[in-house]
């Protein structure tokens, strides 16, 4: 039988990429800062999502789209918090960047502050694609084990910020926080790192400060600072060890501005 090649010549990767870099400039021209989750299943995701809008909704309008192989739990879950649009993909293990635009078009809020996407439980495949997010953030829970930045180092190297969960479970696994640190800083020597427990509420005050602070520098570099000035001003004094997260985060430059100027590679 006769075999015969069909040159297609289209390179769907490549538009993918022209349509996260004009998501993300639409998003950046109307004041929405993006933020996309990423981790493995079960690393609380969803309950960070919970903590997040729980903190930020009284000052600040938020969208959420949460992406799951089947079943809408996660959507429910954080509906009484924000206008939320599951997104399913029957089998795919991760989003890509059009089931994100049609979601986002399904949201009761269409210019939030505030878009959080989260991303299918999975550290390999997200890694490669680009949802027209402005921070990257990658989770990290302390039931996983600490050396899952050296076994999927895309996944870190691709990202902005770590967040290692579950941090009350500390006494009870063999997890130490100094080796996650170490060799996700040795993949990304510009990662933000926050240690914190949703369940406890510790170290999430912290991170809620970080976004609220990323949201500024956006609006800062875009040139669409709004007159809403309260974004600079923390919603409760901070602790002391909320702080010492906070400082450390300064040490390496915005990730913000890179994005607002060019897409991710």
């Amino acid at each position: 039988m006769a075999t015969k090649t069909v040159p297609v010549k289209l390179d769907i990767r490549a538009e993918h990429l022209a349509a996260a870099n004009k998501f993300r400039k639409e998003m950046t021209t109307q004041g929405t800062l993006v933020v996309r989750l990423m981790s493995s299943p079960g690393s609380g995701k969803t309950m960070l999502l919970e903590k997040t809008a729980q903190e930020l909704g009284p000052s600040f309008k938020l969208g959420i789209l949460v992406g799951d192989v089947e079943t809408e739990r996660d959507a429910q879950r954080l509906a009484p918090y924000a206008p939320t649009v599951q997104i399913t993909t029957g089998g795919a293990c991760h989003l890509e960047i059009p089931l994100v635009e049609r979601a986002f078009k399904k949201l009761d809020n269409a210019q939030p502050h505030f878009l959080f996407i989260e991303d299918v439980g999975n550290l390999v495949c997200p890694a490669s694609h680009d949802l027209g997010e402005h921070l990257r953030v990658v989770l990290l829970s302390t039931t996983e084990g600490d050396d899952k930045p050296a076994k999927y180092p895309k996944a870190f190297r691709t990202s902005d910020v770590v967040v290692i969960t579950k941090s009350d479970l500390l006494p009870y696994v063999p997890f130490k926080v100094r080796n996650a640190e170490t060799d996700a800083l040795q993949v990304q020597s510009g990662l933000k790192i926050f240690t914190l427990s949703s369940y406890t509420g510790d170290g999430v005050s912290a991170w809620c400060e970080f976004l609220r602070r990323e949201r500024h520098r956006l609006l800062m570099a875009s040139g669409t600072e709004d007159a809403d000035q309260e974004i600079l001003k923390p919603a409760r004094p901070v602790r002391a060890a909320e702080k010492a997260a906070i400082i450390r985060t300064k040490s390496s430059r915005s990730a913000i501005s890179k994005k607002t100027k060019a897409g991710k590679s």
